[in-house]
């Protein structure tokens, strides 16, 4: 299957999730910054707001892109780490704390860049879509994943256009529906199966994002809200 763009691919998405349509407790979460215009077409489609779930990678200090554990914005964030890598490296504790603390301070500049004042919304019994624009090996949906369901969310759905059968398999056990439109075998990359796949900008997702508030703010205030 060939998407033309992530909003097409969203709009698939949404056509697939609409038992979860006009129901005060779902929210669509998607992983900035390829998710948000598609989790922007199935809130659109679902008529539900959009927030966005940021996770930032603690890497090994020498080796940065090894990933240590993971930070995972949210009303409460939360922290993964591999503590058997971190014992076998040595990794001091007052690294990790501090390399924490820095990500946790990137986390919040980028949450008020895309979203302003506005808090995250509470995830404690809800239904939680998460979105993003594909699944390659799946490690950081994992770790967003898991700090989802940490926070108490009621019910989660993974929802993405295209993703290998095996990531999808490994992520099965994190949520309680998953939702994939595409597995092709062999899975090459996520951009692959989009005729558009260009980098966004931050100006573009916090574009979406305010529409999207918009939008619900207007159909609160309006009579039939």
């Amino acid at each position: 299957m060939l998407f033309r763009d992530r909003s097409d691919g969203g709009r698939e998405l949404a056509r697939e999730l609409m038992a979860y349509a006009n129901r005060d407790d779902v929210l669509v979460l998607a992983l900035p910054r390829g998710g948000v215009p598609v989790g922007f077409e199935i809130a659109e489609g679902l008529d539900a707001p959009l927030d966005i779930v940021l996770v930032r990678k603690i890497g090994v200090p020498w080796q940065p892109e090894l990933a240590l554990g993971a930070v995972v914005d949210g009303a409460n964030p939360h922290v993964v780490i591999n503590d058997s890598l971190a014992a076998e490296l040595a990794i001091d504790e007052s690294y990790i704390t501090s390399e924490t603390a820095r990500q946790l301070e990137e986390i919040e500049r980028r949450r008020k860049l895309y979203l302003g004042d506005r808090p995250p919304v509470p995830l404690a019994g809800r239904t939680v879509i998460v979105v993003d624009d594909g699944i390659a090996t799946g490690s950081t949906v994992r770790t967003a994943l898991r700090a989802i369901r940490n926070a108490g969310a009621g019910k989660i759905v993974l929802a993405v256009p295209v993703a290998p059968r095996d990531a999808l398999d490994e992520l099965r056990g994190e949520v309680d529906e998953i939702i994939c439109l595409s597995t092709p075998s062999p899975f090459i990359a996520v951009g692959a199966h989009y005729a558009e796949f260009a980098q966004l900008a931050d100006a573009d997702v916090i574009l979406l994002l305010e529409e999207r508030h918009k939008r619900m703010a207007h159909a609160e205030e309006s009579p039939g809200g």
